[in-house]
């Protein structure tokens, strides 16, 4: 096959959503874009695009042609920026999805790596949905969990991340109770997220924890880490969330089986380009520097479980 340069241009019109867009973004005329299209499905024998109203969707011959183009770009990205012999300094795009719990611990990784690459954009997509690699939907994630599974995946482990019950000092200076387990049901919760299911006190059947006092609901979990923290209710963070924290109080006894392992995910294809390992490489720094508390100094009345 010989349409290297139809392919860039359906590729331009897939992310874009337009002819127009793409011809504006290659600097040519909308009937070249056109003409590159009717080209390229012409030698595949089949649609690769939809065309309505709203621009051009993908037909699942073109999500799988889009999945090679995608690819081929940041290859030859990656290969022109190594002949040039960049003097370290790296350029385009990189983007990390992480699911919102978790993205604070991404931030000095992704300020020592801008500080090194400032031509290069981050983009961070924070989302409890998991992003499609293998469609180039993203380059790195952070997942976690059990470890993923998928034979185009390399899977890096980022060791892991405790939880707890915790309370911010004005909780309880405000009349918040919470002396231990057994006094939780007179204490004032944030209702967790429905994926924040770990703790053994929110495992409780539905009866017990209609019990619970609910002072403030939300489902996203960065809003209910910032309730927490102003000591509207106590609630379930990780130990990275309080790691600089003196002023809130861990309620349970440690206990690992709440321990959450993480798992820094690439495509085997753009794993060794140079823009992704050099965000790894920032990312593993935090690991190896990673002195997060095993147990916070507000614990150590409770024994390890």
């Amino acid at each position: 096959m010989e349409r290297w340069t139809e392919l860039r241009t359906a590729y331009q019109v897939a992310k874009l959503g337009t002819v127009s867009a793409a011809a504006r973004a290659l600097g040519v005329h909308r009937a070249t874009v056109n003409r590159h299209i009717d080209a390229l499905e012409e030698e595949l024998g089949a649609p690769i695009f939809i065309r309505n109203l709203k621009g051009y969707t993908l037909t699942e011959l073109g999500e799988e042609l889009l999945k090679v183009a995608r690819k081929t770009d940041e290859l030859f990205d990656d290969l022109l920026g190594r002949a040039k012999g960049r003097d370290g300094s790296i350029e385009g795009e990189i983007k990390i999805t992480v699911i919102p719990t978790f993205t604070n611990m991404l931030m000095q990784p992704i300020a020592n790596f801008r500080a090194r690459n400032p031509n290069c954009q981050v983009t961070i997509v924070s989302s409890e949905g998991l992003q499609r690699l293998e469609y180039g939907e993203a380059h790195i994630a952070l997942r976690a969990g059990p470890k993923p599974e998928h034979p185009d995946y390399v899977v890096q482990s980022f060791g892991s991340v405790s939880l707890n019950l915790y309370a911010q000092d004005s909780y309880f200076s405000n009349g918040g109770t919470a002396n231990g387990v057994e006094d939780l049901e007179i204490g004032q919760f944030l209702r967790p997220p429905d994926q924040n299911d770990y703790l053994q006190v929110w495992r409780n059947s539905s009866e017990q924890r209609s019990r619970l006092r609910v002072a403030v609901a939300t489902e996203d979990p960065v809003v209910a880490r910032e309730a927490i923290l102003a000591g509207l209710g106590l609630g379930i963070l990780t130990e990275f969330d309080v790691a600089d924290r003196d002023d809130v109080r861990a309620l349970l006894p440690i206990n690992e089986d709440w321990d959450i392992p993480l798992w820094l995910v690439t495509h085997v294809d753009l794993h060794r380009t140079e823009k992704v390992q050099e965000m790894l490489a920032h990312l593993k720094e935090l690991l190896r520097s990673k002195t997060f508390p095993r147990s916070h100094p507000n614990l150590s009345r409770h024994p390890r479980t």
